[in-house]
């Protein structure tokens, strides 16, 4: 059973006042009973909000019914059914740690083990910008810890992009994977979506460091990836290319890896040194992403009665299906 994905234009309900003005997305099913209704914010890491759950008796058409209660507009369907995820690919409806586990099939070792690694990388940005205040000028900076921090960067990334092509199945035609294989997770993991901020540095413009991912030039349509190349295979000549922007552009593609597979909250959420770090250096975000891909959740409306009724509703985790390419 698919939702209803829409823009919310009107709605009011005691205790809440105008709710479409701060949570202007919505998702709606049918349940056997009942129509159900979530609201969602459309911006940030675009949340979808069980505890502002509107049900109600099932009577005429759900269409009908979101248009009328919350001036429903560009509906659309979801892409999944309702209650179901992808294994590994995060996706707004997810929120909490124990969502995350089941509904994206991971395990807390795995989790322990890319956050360790997220924080050995951005530690080491954040002692270079110790010593390199980003500007225009300086952004073009290089050095031997530059190298060293882009070729472990883009690594970490490599690794993360095979995780995926191994779950799917995908075997390499030649001696290795290549970016003619990697580019193919654009689109099924939202990689473009994914927006890093760096609010402390006022030079350095927000990144999204897969939005010009093409197939047709799979590694030089990625900059930070191609100047990895080159510092990696001449360290000697092409030490140039290993600049501090493409070290924070490298940097923002594993927060961006991380938030696919685990999701974005534990980055700021989180109680260890990793949220601290990242709670006081960088920002993630979703930009001009798509409301159909998102994991609409199952609640509990159960009990409920069948007139108008709004508050928070359980949410139930999701079941999640293979990922393939």
């Amino acid at each position: 059973m698919k939702a209803l994905v829409y823009r919310t234009t009107s709605g009011q309900f005691q205790g809440w006042g105008p709710v479409h003005l701060q949570q202007p997305r919505g998702y709606a099913y049918a349940t056997p009973t009942h129509f159900v209704h979530v609201y969602g914010i459309a911006d940030g890491v675009w949340v979808i909000s069980p505890g502002l759950t509107v049900s109600m008796g099932k009577q005429g058409s759900l269409e009908d019914w979101v248009k009328q209660q919350f001036g429903a507009e560009d509906v659309e369907s979801s892409l999944l059914d309702v209650g179901e995820s992808i294994e590994g690919v995060w996706r707004p409806g997810i929120h909490f740690d124990k969502d995350m586990i089941a509904g994206l099939a991971q395990n807390q070792t795995d989790l322990r083990s890319a956050e360790q690694r997220l924080l050995l990388l951005i530690e080491r940005l954040d002692e270079l910008l110790l010593f390199i205040e980003p500007t225009p000028q300086s952004l073009g900076a290089f050095s031997q810890k530059t190298r060293e921090l882009l070729i472990l960067a883009c690594t970490d990334v490599e690794a993360q992009w095979k995780y995926y092509l191994d779950k799917a199945g995908v075997i390499p035609t030649g001696q290795g994977f290549r970016t003619t294989d990697y580019v193919r997770l654009k689109d099924p993991l939202s990689l473009p979506d994914y927006e890093v901020s760096f609010p402390r540095h006022s030079a350095v413009v927000p990144i999204r460091p897969f939005s010009t991912w093409s197939s047709a030039a799979p590694t030089q349509s990625l900059p930070w990836y191609d100047q990895y190349n080159q510092a990696k295979h001449d360290g000697l000549n092409r030490l140039s290319s290993a600049t501090v922007l493409a070290c924070m552009q490298a940097v923002a593609a594993n927060l961006a890896m991380f938030s696919v597979r685990f999701g974005p909250h534990r980055l700021f959420g989180g109680q260890g040194m990793l949220s601290a770090l990242v709670n006081s250096n960088l920002s993630v975000s979703l930009r001009d992403c798509d409301a159909k891909s998102f994991y609409p959740p199952v609640v509990d409306v159960s009990s409920r009665h069948i007139s108008m009724t709004w508050g928070h509703a359980n949410q139930l985790p999701p079941t999640p299906k293979p990922f393939i390419l």
